[in-house]
């Protein structure tokens, strides 16, 4: 009855998860469409130069043609050289300084002693030229219309009264000084050098530049620009098929697109765009479902991995429908490498490349120049997966980078030469768009890191700070343990070259050798590879006692790396690298020293599991191997081999590799590996 309960208990659950399946798939599916622009898509790739190979193209409704925005440009400049700038005129200033002229002059005049009987020329003579000065109209020049010419027409507004005039008529301070020292210089009677002064310091500007007013006439004159040149009438042909696509035809098409979804934006039915969208969408989160559940089941079976895979996904195309609405200058600004590079690090390069595909043709029916996007963005992608296929160093991301950069700039260059025709006509700041997307994308790092700590997953980048023998555990271990780290060292080496041979993660594999005994630590003594010559403690212990201490290296270290939060996944191969195989020492021992004796096997087995990854087999191989290799009184080719070939076969007997997926020509490969390591390492001559 337990049983049956037990079964029913599974059969729920998985029903559980798979409905939990669904309802993720549906809810990424749902805020991706949700986030999508609502309009129908125009159906025409348009290419400046591009010989038209589609259907002859007839205008299905008349449309204005639009401006390109060098003709708008031109226009915007005509219509302003038309706006004069505008000044108000002060009109009490000139009377106010010429009194203050006045006043300066008495003061001055005393103080100076000059004869009374001038003071009225001077009077006379400063008022004059003030006067005059304040008339014609003092201004600052201003640079803003300085650059076209020295001189300007202007715009003078005298209580709402406006007349135009030329800068040159005017005056600045510096010709109103120039032109009294040219009056004055005539003048014998006067003191020229005192009049001047008192008449500087009584020079304002009476004309003063109406910013305010000038910026809104110049609005008013742009914003009432035409944008549009003639008509394409309902019937027109647009292109032929098989013409050339020249300015004036690309102008045509471009403003066909925009009343197409001018039109659409209005007149199309929101319900069955977005229909579209759903099912568009819908296959394609569907086609990566079929290929989880297919070549990736351990992640399709695992809705914490599924939810972060679509997750990625989601926050992805929601980044570009975003970068959309808020018309974003260039859509290449958008990091799109991000996403196989985040997948490549946490999964593998086959799913990687399988939703970066997704993702871009997803992307494609909304962003323009759809061809050119999709080339741009899956040879980015894959030169980004390939170019991180073994994340061995943190560097690897900067030169990955460097790799991507290099990658668009050649795919810039292409279909530049192809669109343009020429090299001189090539715009280099349209490459600065895809500069910054590679920057946003060396963003994956801190992403990872996120991703690896809220979804409980491994990285490459955790396994190779996990690999550096500075780690605690390892710094400990060097010291309790010294033969079980050297022993670990060499476990490590040997899996290491096997596993990158017959394929497979072999930064996973070396943490998992590094940590596996790390279980030994607590009882170091009793084991061979930490013991001095002429002591044994299993001497005063009996058969059973010394099996279950070497046994319980297992639990301690599965223990131990809980404690320091290692990974499960590096805490598997604590668990599975001795299988469910017997301490055979001991338990032979026990047989041949007491055979009346009833004997309880469990007693001298290891509690399993058997490895149940390639990495997990290899690494079982490597430590029995490496561990009888100490063993060997004289290291030779022939002992070496047989040694190799006696353990494996051991496992294969033992069935402790079943569940490993290691092939007959993977076990051939890593035996022949392991004997050619191991005579290196006890430098034994190979005979030729």
């Amino acid at each position: 009855m337990a049983k049956l309960s037990s079964t029913r208990q599974k059969a729920i659950l998985r029903k559980y998860s798979r409905n939990l399946k669904f309802l993720m798939m549906l809810a990424s599916v749902s805020v991706i469409v949700f986030t999508l622009p609502k309009q129908a898509k125009f159906s025409y790739d348009i290419e400046k130069g591009r010989i038209w190979n589609q259907k002859e193209l007839v205008s299905p409704y008349n449309f204005a043609i639009l401006k390109t925005s060098q003709e708008i440009e031109n226009d915007q400049k005509t219509a302003l050289a038309s706006i004069t700038p505008i000044y108000q005129l002060d009109e009490d200033m000139g009377s106010h300084e010429i009194d203050g002229f006045k006043n300066d002059l008495e003061i001055k005049w005393h103080n100076a002693g000059f004869n009374n009987r001038q003071k009225p020329n001077y009077i006379a003579a400063g008022s004059n030229l003030l006067n005059e000065i304040y008339n014609r109209g003092v201004l600052a020049l201003n640079p803003k219309y300085q650059q076209s010419a020295e001189n300007y027409a202007i715009t003078i507004l005298n209580k709402n009264v406006a007349t135009e005039k030329n800068t040159a008529d005017l005056f600045t301070k510096e010709k109103a000084i120039a032109y009294c020292d040219k009056v004055l210089s005539g003048r014998t009677d006067l003191d020229k050098a005192f009049l001047i002064d008192l008449i500087s310091n009584r020079l304002q500007y009476n004309l003063s530049y109406d910013n305010k007013l000038t910026s809104r006439l110049e609005k008013e004159v742009v914003d009432g620009l035409s944008t549009t040149r003639g008509m394409v009438q309902k019937g027109e042909i647009i292109v032929a098929k098989g013409s050339v696509v020249s300015d004036e035809v690309y102008q045509k098409l471009q403003s066909f697109k925009k009343a197409f979804e001018d039109n659409a934006r209005i007149n199309g039915d929101r319900r069955l765009v977005l229909i579209g969208q759903f099912l568009l969408v819908g296959i394609a989160i569907t086609l990566l479902m079929v290929f989880l559940y297919l070549f990736r089941k351990d992640i399709y079976e695992d809705n914490r991995l599924v939810s972060l895979i679509l997750l990625v996904i989601t926050a992805m195309l929601g980044t570009l429908s975003l970068a959309i609405k808020l018309q974003l200058p260039n859509l290449y600004f958008i990091p799109y490498c991000i996403v196989p590079i985040i997948i490549r690090i946490l999964f593998d390069t086959r799913l990687a490349l399988n939703i970066h595909l997704l993702v871009v043709l997803i992307a494609g029916f909304f962003v323009p120049n759809s061809f050119e996007f999709a080339y741009f963005e899956i040879t980015a992608g894959m030169v980004s997966i390939y170019s991180i296929k073994n994340l061995i160093r943190r560097e690897q991301f900067l030169i990955s980078a460097l790799i991507i950069t290099f990658t668009y700039f050649v795919a810039f260059l292409g279909i530049s030469f192809i669109r343009e025709g020429s090299i001189r006509s090539l715009d280099w700041m349209d490459f600065v768009p895809f500069v910054v997307s590679v920057l946003l994308t060396l963003l994956a790092y801190p992403l990872i890191y996120i991703f690896e700590k809220v979804f409980a997953i491994t990285s490459d980048i955790t396994l190779i700070e996990l690999t550096n023998t500075n780690a605690p555990l390892l710094r400990e271990m060097a010291f309790t343990a010294p033969g079980t780290f050297q022993h670990s060292l060499q476990v490590a080496n040997l899996a290491e070259n096997a596993i990158y041979s017959i394929g497979g993660n072999a930064l996973l594999v070396r943490a998992g050798a590094l940590y596996h005994d790390i279980g030994k630590m607590e009882n170091p003594l009793f084991f061979i590879e930490n013991q001095s010559p002429g002591f044994n403690p299993h001497d005063k212990l009996s058969y059973q006692e010394s099996a279950q201490i070497i046994i319980r290296h297992v639990s301690k270290g599965i223990e131990m790396a809980r404690k320091a939060n290692l990974p499960e996944i590096v805490i598997d191969f604590i668990r599975t690298h001795h299988g469910d195989t017997r301490a055979d020492y001991f338990y032979q021992s026990f047989l041949k020293n007491f055979p009346e004796k009833f004997v309880d096997e469990n007693t001298f087995r290891y509690p399993g599991p058997v490895p149940f990854s390639k990495e997990g087999g290899v690494l079982m191989l490597a430590d029995s191997v490496e561990a009888a290799s100490r063993a060997l009184k004289e290291p030779d080719e022939t002992s070496i081999s047989n040694l190799v070939d006696r353990i494996v076969k051991y496992k294969l007997d033992q069935n402790q590799l079943k569940d490993s997926d290691i092939t007959l020509k993977d076990i051939e490969t890593i035996k022949t590996i392991f004997k050619r390591m191991l005579m290196s390492i006890y430098h034994v001559r190979i005979d030729y």
